[in-house]
């Protein structure tokens, strides 16, 4: 688990998979895991008709297939019921696994309210505010534009509370705050730094900064989902395109990055697609699996 961090072994660490001399075109890939936002959704997050029948054409072939974010389960349910999925999802960077058929919760692990309180009085020094996640629900403590248009794109409501931690009473799933670079990258480093073994600091986006539960990855999420299903790490194929994939990607038997990543991501992944977004897991879905 790297708190937020890139996994251990540094740029060196280009292609793990030509370290270990292992061939690639000769895994057993039982297990598909992807994230939503800028990997298996278009830029423009809808599902194409492309991903669509490839994803199909997976499960048909008797390879599990799911979807790994830091979406709420509401969100990710809504795709995941689109594509057909009824395993379980890796929901909120890992801090909730359920299962989108029966609604049983596998794995919930919160963000400890106390730890919520230290994180609100540090964003709030620099003007910032929170939003909350309890229940399911997103709560706000402004109706900030950004903010509103990402609960848009997921397609989740909003609730305005005056105060955030007034209305908080038990462990969220997370917070997260809105800041735009370079101002977050500096926010993030002096709360990783802060918190270090405590939580999970992730940017999951260029402008957004989300705290987790110090188990909330995705990496250890998808690790609990292979040994609910039975599955070998070394049959799991991951795709992703950001910071918070890095342990996913990492724990996966093969990582796989999409061509509109950014370079600090692709040196970690085991085969970099050449096609972006969900081309680009069709890509490897056509070449690894299918």
């Amino acid at each position: 688990m790297h708190n937020g961090h890139l996994p251990p072994g540094g740029p060196d660490r280009t292609l793990k998979a030509c370290q270990e001399n292992r061939s690639l075109d000769t895994l057993a890939v039982k297990l598909v895991a992807v994230d939503l936002d800028d990997t298996l959704l278009s830029r423009e997050a809808q599902i194409t008709a492309r991903v669509r029948k490839a994803v199909a054409a997976v499960r048909a072939a008797g390879v599990y297939f799911t979807v790994s974010t830091g979406r709420m389960y509401k969100s990710a349910a809504r795709i995941a019921g689109e594509l057909g999925i009824d395993i379980p999802l890796i929901t909120y960077q890992g801090a909730l696994v359920k299962n989108s058929l029966s609604g049983e919760v596998l794995v919930d692990k919160p963000l400890p309210l106390a730890y919520a309180r230290e994180i609100s009085a540090r964003v709030r020094q620099y003007g910032y505010y929170l939003n909350g996640y309890l229940d399911d629900r997103l709560l706000m403590e402004r109706d900030d534009k950004e903010g509103l248009r990402h609960a848009a794109i997921a397609g989740v409501e909003v609730e305005v509370v005056s105060d955030l931690l007034e209305f908080l009473k038990r462990d969220p799933l997370k917070v997260s705050t809105i800041v735009k670079e370079p101002l977050l990258d500096q926010l993030k480093a002096e709360l990783a730094s802060l918190f270090e073994g405590k939580i999970t600091v992730h940017k999951s986006k260029p402008h957004f900064l989300e705290f987790s539960h110090i188990e909330a990855t995705k990496g250890t999420a998808l690790a609990f989902l292979a040994a609910y299903l039975g599955i070998k790490r070394e049959e799991i194929m991951a795709v992703g395109d950001g910071d918070n994939d890095l342990d996913m990607l990492e724990y996966a038997g093969l990582g796989v990055v999409v061509a509109n990543a950014g370079e600090e991501i692709k040196q970690f992944a085991d085969y970099v697609t050449a096609a972006s977004y969900g081309d680009g897991v069709v890509e490897a879905l056509e070449k690894f699996v299918l």
